[in-house]
Formats: C-alpha cells, sequence, structure tokens
C-alpha cells in the first residue's frame, strides 16, 4: 500500500490563503489510515460498539477543519452524516464492520472538503441528502415514540 497526500489541494489552498496546507495533509494522512490502511473498520471488528466511535471521534477531525475553512453548513453536516452512517453501520457485528469496509465515510469527507472547499459552496444534492437525512431521523424518532406509547399502554 502506499502513502499519497500529494494530491494537489491549489483551490483551497487559493480559497483560504495557503494557510491550511497541513490540515489538509493531515486530513489526508487520516483518511488513508483509517480507510485505505482499514483502522477503521479494523477497530470496529477488535472493539465492538466502542471502536466504531473512536472512529467517528476520528473523523471529525475533518469536519473541524471544514468548519475553519469555512465549509458551507450544509456540506459540513452532510460529512456528519457520513460519520453517523459509518458508525451506525458498525454497531451490527461483523455484516456492519464489512460494511464499514465498503462504505468508506472519510474517503467520502475528504472528496467532500476538497471538492466544496475549492469552491466555498454547497451542491443541491447536498441539501436533498440532509433533507433525507433529517426526514427519515423524524419517522424513526416518531416511529420509536409510538412504539414506546404502544408498550407502556400494554403494559400498564
Amino acid at each position: 500500500m502506499s502513502f499519497d497526500i500529494t494530491t494537489t489541494d491549489a483551490p483551497v489552498r487559493a480559497a483560504t490563503g495557503g494557510d491550511d496546507h497541513d490540515s489538509l495533509a493531515r486530513v489526508r494522512a487520516l483518511s488513508w489510515l483509517l480507510d485505505r490502511a482499514y483502522l477503521d473498520p479494523l477497530l470496529g471488528f477488535a472493539l465492538p460498539g466502542i471502536g466504531d466511535v473512536i472512529g467517528a471521534v476520528l473523523g471529525t477531525y475533518v469536519v473541524g477543519v471544514a468548519l475553519r475553512l469555512r465549509v458551507p453548513p450544509v456540506v459540513i453536516a452532510r460529512m456528519l452524516i457520513n460519520l453517523s452512517v459509518d458508525a451506525g453501520l458498525g454497531l451490527v457485528p461483523l455484516v456492519g464492520d464489512l460494511g464499514d469496509l465498503a462504505f468508506r465515510a472519510h474517503r467520502k469527507n475528504l472528496a467532500l472538503l476538497t471538492d466544496r472547499g475549492a469552491h466555498l459552496r454547497s451542491r443541491p444534492s447536498d441539501w436533498f441528502l440532509v433533507l433525507g437525512a433529517f426526514t427519515l431521523f423524524v419517522v424513526l424518532m416518531g416511529l420509536v415514540t409510538w412504539a414506546a406509547i404502544r408498550v407502556a399502554g400494554a403494559i400498564f
């Protein structure tokens, strides 16, 4: 496996004044380590549940860099959704770890950072994904609430 962080970030450096090259190099290295060196799925496999949380917490570094670069909030929300899906997949033993190998949230977030950081704007697909995730969250919370009320009614 080769370790390559030499991909140019010239548009990002131009948009931010060039001060964040080291941060972008660290983001690339972290993404490589977690997704291409398989540290994230290995953590999830070795430490079920907790390892996935550790991977998601490590992934928040990219979100911090995105905040510092003033990436649009909807793109940051999309990054958080990627980390949530990654951690959520890992909660399912073994199958979730295989899903974690395929999903590669950290590479997706790196791509969001470099693509959106270069232009400092969001795309319509960002808004649709965030709106869809929010809608799914509201529906799931409604179902959980409904189920809790039904169970409580059956018990009492």
